[in-house]
């Protein structure tokens, strides 16, 4: 069965990657602020950016995972990215992953694309649980997740070590169901 590979919302395209998203992709990761919370520190090599890309759509094109660039509509430009990742068939959920250059914080970008992915995720996937693992310091992640239905469901003290950092893992799920019952309330 073949799945959608490009999602259209108001503001919105998320598409699989292209080559032409490596400088902006590498600006983004490349940003101390915007990898402040992610489990790796940020990239200093422009030709990880280019690696990612390719190992990127590749995964697309197997489906084992989905890293959707996130596109501006009316440009084009690449503004970050938003996964199903870690997807267990059988089990039917994945892990939900997001980044977004600094410059489009603040106005309802990410809100948007995930609003999708999890559209994506629990109707064309199939899918009937999403989890995510954010740093419990990262509030406007936190937030971004309980807007749009997750609940914490854990804690893991000294998960990851970034950069010599120690930090914990809150962890976040959202079933089908629940997300079914916010949309018909909605409506």
């Amino acid at each position: 069965m073949a799945y959608t590979k490009t999602i259209t919302t108001g503001r919105l395209i998320l598409r699989p990657p292209h080559p032409s998203d490596a400088d902006a992709l590498f600006a983004m990761h490349s940003d101390p602020e915007v990898m402040r919370y992610f489990s790796e520190p940020p990239w200093q090599a422009p030709g990880r950016a280019v690696q990612q890309i390719a190992d990127d759509a590749e995964a697309f094109e197997k489906e084992e995972f989905f890293r959707f660039a996130i596109a501006l509509k009316a440009t084009g430009e690449y503004m970050g990215s938003c996964t199903l990742h870690a997807v267990h068939r059988q089990n039917r959920r994945a892990e939900l992953g997001y980044a977004l250059g600094r410059p489009y914080w603040g106005q309802g970008y990410m809100h948007e694309a995930l609003t999708a992915l999890l559209e994506y995720a629990f109707v064309e996937r199939d899918l009937n649980r999403l989890e995510a693992d954010i740093d419990p310091l990262n509030i406007g992640s936190a937030n971004a997740l309980l807007r749009l239905g997750f609940k914490q469901e854990g804690y893991l003290p000294e998960r990851w070590i970034v950069g010599g950092q120690v930090s914990d893992s809150a962890l976040y799920g959202l079933l089908r169901r629940e997300w079914e019952a916010r949309r018909l309330a909605a409506d």
